[in-house]
């Protein structure tokens, strides 16, 4: 069970699935948690097949608002708060840190933030139909994969500007070479699944999201990461439907 246990903490932290860490977790196990974070995506990405394997005689429009239903569900709308959390702050910050940061720590969504998640959920409906319709599996499991194997990446590579929080000991006990090496291990593996393009796009958007958080906040925090997850998500289904 000791060696499961970093994956049901990453379970645990992505997702509502029915897992529950009793043990006291050491904060070793807390940062390999990150390790098993592209196979946290794998699982969410074959559940949300699943689903819509069993819809296929239904219309694809009805698939698709089905299974993003369930994927909020089995995520828990984690990212989806860290991204309403980062749209309100990105504009009402005004470029400030301190008053981005503030913001960002409000519980409260703004107008701002209710717009970019509608529509961000509106775009993600569009393209899991156009998927889902075509039976493109590989796209979801890639959306929900590289995206989370951005997380650790991201930890690896950007500061961290709030002192305290679970994401300060992830990232504080985070196991370097294993993470570059397990970053490595998923880029061969997306580009033997569907080449390079999707892999170009999910790289490109990466390094930009990064270069802004490190433009306005100087590094990281839980919000703009889980924003990042979003973004990347949605970007790779709409790469995905256009080419």
């Amino acid at each position: 069970m000791n060696k499961l246990q970093p994956l049901l903490i990453a379970l645990q932290f992505l997702t509502t699935l029915p897992v529950k860490v009793t043990v006291p977790i050491a904060n070793k196990q807390l940062g390999q948690s990150l390790l098993f974070y592209p196979i946290v995506g794998f699982i969410i990405a074959v559940i949300l097949i699943s689903l819509a394997s069993l819809l296929t005689s239904q219309s694809s429009y009805v698939a698709a608002i089905l299974v993003l239903v369930s994927w909020v569900i089995l995520t828990g709308g984690l990212h989806l708060d860290g991204l309403a959390d980062s749209a309100d702050a990105w504009l009402g910050g005004l470029g400030d840190k301190v008053k981005t940061l503030k913001i960002m720590k409000d519980p409260t969504s703004g107008p701002i933030a209710v717009s970019i998640l509608v529509l961000l959920l509106l775009t993600k409906f569009i393209m899991l139909a156009e998927l889902i319709a075509v039976q493109n599996w590989i796209a979801i499991i890639l959306a929900t994969t590289l995206s989370r194997t951005a997380l650790p990446l991201l930890f690896l590579t950007t500061p961290y500007v709030r002192q305290n929080g679970i994401a300060a000991l992830l990232i504080q006990h985070q196991p370097k070479t294993t993470t570059k090496q397990m970053v490595l291990a998923v880029t061969l593996i997306s580009i033997f699944l569907s080449g390079v393009w999707i892999l170009l796009l999910s790289f490109g958007l990466f390094l930009l999201l990064r270069y802004w958080m490190l433009q306005r906040l100087d590094g990281v925090t839980g919000d703009t990461a889980g924003a990042m997850v979003e973004l990347l998500e949605t970007g790779i289904l709409i790469t995905a439907v256009i080419i």
